[in-house]
């Protein structure tokens, strides 16, 4: 007799049909999300930079010229009569430097002494309001000028000190009218000055010592003569 064959399906618990089997998905790519400049770019910020670097410092130069043409025109506007001598070295175009009358004329400046009072700050004033400033000592040619000229003027009685562009803020610093640094080794103070005390900020070169070695600080507020300096008109 033949056998019979007897068929059973079989499913195993953990198996999964392989038509149920998914692959993984696939990873995206990562983008790139850098900007990218053009290669010329950082060559126009270095090039703007520069043009700005060269506006300020044109900015500066136009400021201070623009400051000196005005003192030199206030200076003009209140003289009436001027004193000329030949430039040096002499020059086609330029040959003539010229003070105000009653200035005097040393190395490419003119200097006035006052015949009036007034404090420090009047003095300054007052000197600006000329087209010039209370006057800035920058070599002992310079100083010795001024000190024979004082002395000249003591004959005719005018014996007083003579403020100068030289002031403190603070104790001992000093510091020009200008914004000239002040040196020290181009400072010209009488034996034991400055006295660098708190009431004595401002700085005369007084009448009295005989040697060119005359400055002293004083109160702001003591009425004293004057030195003017503006430069020269060149024609």
């Amino acid at each position: 007799m033949a056998s019979e064959i007897t068929y059973a399906e079989v499913r195993f618990k953990n198996a999964s049909p392989s038509a149920d089997v998914k692959a993984p998905p696939e990873k995206k790519k990562h983008e790139d999300h850098t900007p990218k400049y053009p290669p010329w770019l950082p060559w126009l910020i270095s090039l703007l930079l520069l043009l700005v670097c060269i506006a300020l410092i044109i900015t500066l130069l136009v400021t201070r010229f623009s400051h000196s043409r005005g003192e030199m025109n206030a200076l003009q506007q209140n003289a009436t009569e001027w004193l000329c001598v030949s430039a040096i070295p002499q020059r086609k175009e330029h040959g003539w430097m010229c003070c105000p009358k009653e200035w005097k004329f040393f190395q490419k400046n003119c200097y006035y002494l006052s015949t009036d009072y007034m404090s420090w700050n009047d003095s300054k004033d007052n000197c600006t309001g000329m087209g010039s400033h209370l006057v800035v000592i920058k070599t002992e040619a310079e100083q010795v000028f001024l000190s024979t000229w004082i002395k000249e003027n003591i004959k005719y009685g005018k014996k007083n000190n003579y403020f100068i562009g030289l002031s403190a803020q603070e104790v001992g610093q000093w510091h020009w009218v200008d914004q000239t640094p002040f040196n020290v080794t181009a400072a010209f103070w009488r034996p034991g000055e400055p006295s660098n005390v708190k009431n004595e900020k401002c700085v005369v070169i007084h009448w009295k010592e005989e040697k060119h070695w005359n400055w002293n600080d004083i109160p702001c507020d003591v009425p004293s003569f004057r030195i003017c300096e503006a430069a020269a008109l060149t024609v």
